[in-house]
């Protein structure tokens, strides 16, 4: 199958193999040679987030977002025309961006080999085809070969044909596989981008492929940790990287790409057109008894091209991987990263650029993270916050609990952040513990950050709106209790005009901010004046 294809319409290239055509019709009427390029000599990785995804964390099962790659490898060109196969690409690579750079003549055809390597791809492959099963004999319990020839499959489960009749593989009951003669020449054991190529002569060279991948994506994870002064706390900010295929790209250079970048979107999670493999069992008797009956569809683990094995006898043997566990964010000791060790900020126009300094593994199906930043003493703020627009006589209400910070390097920052997922630990009976968990865009430098970490059980406030006046003015009561053993600063937001705005408060677009300090084991009553002509 050829998923996506595009033609380059190059004169040079065309007209070289023109010539070669002329001057040798022999060869040009037969099939091209085949040069496999199997290895990278240098490999780099930009990462870009998935477009639409403003808050939560990475989907684990196809990665909604992309990445520029850049690849660099010496391959040997015969003379004339040439198939060269770039194995290793990533799977979800778009053919149309692929752009190839230090072939001699050109490229004359690009395509994208997405008939992969895979049970059900075997399967299809092998359809009406003479293959071997090992299975365990019943009465002896020992392993025994048989021949068969696969009828049906693999959508409509895998019928096979043996001496003895016709039966479903894999109902026995008992160990048994399928191994097969040979991988057939269509089918690849990693995504593969082939072109087609004219040279004059032979030639060993260094050509740069470049192209965008779908199934990629990172985010920001921060971890922070007050400290015993209560005025600072100790920051770390990692970047979870998300490679959703089945292709690795060991010792790559990594970039990863904030801000939002226009792109269309794409096809989704590539599929071969094999579909998934399914193995049905009839649930008694003979096949003939309930053909009509179905059972569930078996949805295979996705695997990695490490899943693939060569057994004896040049046997293909179908193999399985588990799933990595996704990474979760864990206190780390600030003294444990050094800075040689932390990724850079760079400008890319209005989008941010933060390079890894190393080199690293960004395997198959994976996740793990890098240092992004380190920061000992981060000047914070504890607040409570009280929205007092709506009123309720009845009930009081928990304020909501807000760690302010300003992302100044005076401060301890100054490092513009990208939009990411912030956890709060606490030292308590000398173990740490979570006390809350935020979401944050992305911030400029010298922009506040706001993290609203959960609701407060120990500071509630009440609303209660008293009178009003001639439709022109309302009067408004706000109570605050604090129960805890420490004050409170109260940030009250009131979303109307105040006529007179109380002392100390701050507009900031249509909203008012209105700071109060309220006592430990206390409680205090504000009053306040809404203009209603101005709303």
């Amino acid at each position: 199958m050829i998923r996506g294809a595009s033609r380059v319409l190059s004169t040079g290239a065309l007209g070289v193999a023109a010539l070669l055509a002329a001057a040798n019709p022999a060869r040009a009427s037969a099939s091209p040679p085949v040069v496999r390029s199997v290895a990278t000599d240098n490999v780099a990785l930009t990462v870009y987030r998935a477009p639409d995804r403003s808050s939560g964390g990475i989907d684990p099962d196809w990665p909604e977002g992309f990445a520029f790659i850049a690849e660099t490898r010496t391959i040997a060109l015969p003379a004339g025309t040439s198939v060269v196969r770039f194995e290793g690409v990533a799977e979800g690579l778009l053919p149309e961006t692929a752009v190839i750079g230090g072939l001699p003549d050109g490229v004359v055809e690009k395509n994208r080999d997405a008939r992969l390597l895979s049970p059900a791809g075997l399967v299809d492959a092998y359809l009406k085809r003479r293959v071997t099963l090992q299975r365990t004999d019943r009465a002896t319990g020992k392993p025994r070969r048989q021949d068969a020839i696969i009828q049906a499959g693999p959508n409509g489960g895998v019928l096979v044909r043996t001496a003895e009749g016709y039966e479903a593989l894999g109902c026995s009951g008992l160990p048994e596989r399928m191994s097969y003669g040979g991988v057939p020449k269509d089918l690849s054991a990693k995504p593969t981008l082939s072109v087609l190529v004219a040279s004059d002569r032979p030639r060993t060279v260094t050509v740069q492929l470049l192209y965008l991948a779908e199934g990629f994506d990172w985010a920001a994870n921060y971890i922070a940790e007050p400290r015993a002064d209560g005025k600072s706390l100790a920051m770390t900010g990692w970047i979870t990287i998300a490679n959703g295929g089945i292709t690795g790209f060991p010792g790559a250079q990594l970039n990863v790409i904030a801000g939002r970048l226009e792109k269309q979107a794409g096809a989704g999670a590539p599929a071969t057109d094999a579909g998934p493999l399914r193995l049905e069992c009839w649930p008694m008797d003979i096949t003939s008894t309930h053909p009509l009956w179905g059972l569930p569809d078996v949805i295979p683990i996705r695997g990695s091209q490490d899943g693939y094995q060569r057994g004896d006898g040049d046997e293909i043997l179908v193999m399985a991987r588990m799933p990595e566990e996704r990474l979760q964010a864990a206190p780390v000791a600030i003294s444990s990263i050094s800075s040689n060790y932390l990724a850079s900020q760079e400008d890319l126009g209005d989008l941010k650029q933060y390079r890894v300094p190393f080199r690293t593994d960004i395997a198959a199906n994976q996740q793990k993270q890098v240092a992004l930043l380190a920061q000992d003493r981060v000047i914070y703020e504890q607040l409570y916050s009280a929205y007092v627009g709506n009123p309720d006589p009845e009930d009081f209400r928990p304020a909501a609990i807000l760690m302010r910070m300003w992302n100044r390097k005076a401060d301890g920052l100054g490092l513009a952040l990208p939009a990411g997922e912030i956890a709060f630990y606490e030292e308590i009976g000398g173990r740490r513990l979570l006390v809350g968990e935020a979401h944050a865009a992305d911030k400029a430098v010298d922009e506040r950050i706001d993290f609203s970490i959960g609701d407060s059980s120990g500071v509630r406030y009440r609303v209660v709106r008293t009178t009003d006046r001639d439709g022109k003015r309302r009067d408004w009561e706000v109570t605050i209790a604090n129960d805890r053993l420490a004050g409170a600063q109260v940030e009250l937001v009131v979303p109307f005009a105040l006529d007179p705005a109380p002392e100390g408060a701050e507009q900031r677009g249509s909203n008012w901010y209105w700071r109060v300090r309220v006592p430990a084991n206390d409680r205090l009553v504000r009053t306040f004046v809404q203009n209603m002509k101005d709303d």
